[in-house]
């Protein structure tokens, strides 16, 4: 669970993100995809179809783009994310955004896909329309997760009460905004606009729902958030009180999801 609430210097805070990492295969198995919407809202808004992805991971993004129609390349600062990406059909350059060198190359859209706020907000932007060709687009995005009051209260009961100080559990201890006011939405806007060379920011956001059952939501809790930086016989007790609580609601439950976009197109120079 991205700490969308807080919404700190996450880019300060990438140890968490280097965790992902440790079990490449269960990211990419678990972690949810995007709607098609927004993957053909941004080709409409690209001049073409080269795309350069910011944080690519294990190419959860990637290959929906590249099953779109486009040709994607990756940069990704884990090797072993980047190891599984490339087993996947996506090429996948390791180095973290700010210091990859693009070596002359030029895309048509710089994506990032639940990545952008583990890199500088005003630097990424910087880097990204030093990248893109006229007209080029960047758009970073995430989906926010919205569980059900009931599920969200329960969940919190168990956080506060094994792991009071995790990320995780500030995030569900706080109150969840609408997903287009996050501080981190806002961050990235202002660093497109710091940037003094993309027009003005533009926010996207599509709506959809997925059922979790309880084997789906605890095959994936270990890739959210800080969960695997939790010793190991702590995230076992996570694991086994979330299971109770979803037993409870009867096996299952519907997460509400809110893919959110903040997008702009590199200024006529």
């Amino acid at each position: 669970m991205t700490n969308w609430k807080t919404g700190g210097e996450l880019h300060q805070q990438r140890r968490v993100a280097e965790n992902y990492g440790v079990d490449a295969e269960r990211y990419d198995r678990t972690r949810p995809r995007y709607p098609e919407a927004l993957v053909e809202r941004m080709m409409r808004s690209c001049p073409g179809v080269e795309l350069l992805d910011v944080g690519a991971g294990t190419g959860i993004e990637a290959r929906q783009f590249q099953a779109a129609g486009c040709t994607v390349l990756g940069v990704e600062p884990d090797a072993r994310m980047a190891e599984f990406a490339r087993t996947r059909g996506t090429d996948v350059e390791v180095a973290r955004f700010e210091e990859w060198d693009p070596a002359g190359r030029r895309f048509d859209g710089v994506i990032s896909g639940q990545a952008w706020h583990w890199v500088d907000p005003v630097v990424g932007a910087e880097k990204a329309a030093s990248v893109l060709r006229p007209g080029g687009r960047l758009a970073a995005f995430w989906n926010v997760a919205e569980p059900p009051a009931e599920v969200r209260d329960a969940f919190r009961e168990v956080y506060v009460d094994l792991v009071p100080d995790a990320l995780v559990t500030r995030a569900y201890s706080m109150p969840a905004p609408p997903p287009n006011t996050s501080p981190l939405l806002a961050k990235t806007i202002d660093g497109m606009r710091a940037a003094g060379v993309f027009d003005e920011p533009e926010q996207w956001q599509v709506e959809w729902e997925y059922v979790y059952s309880k084997a789906e939501w605890l095959d994936q809790l270990p890739t959210q958030g800080d969960h695997a930086q939790f010793p190991p016989e702590k995230l076992e007790q996570v694991l086994a009180r979330v299971g109770a609580v979803i037993d409870a609601m009867g096996g299952s439950f519907s997460m509400k999801y809110t893919a959110v976009v903040a997008s702009a197109r590199l200024a006529a120079s």
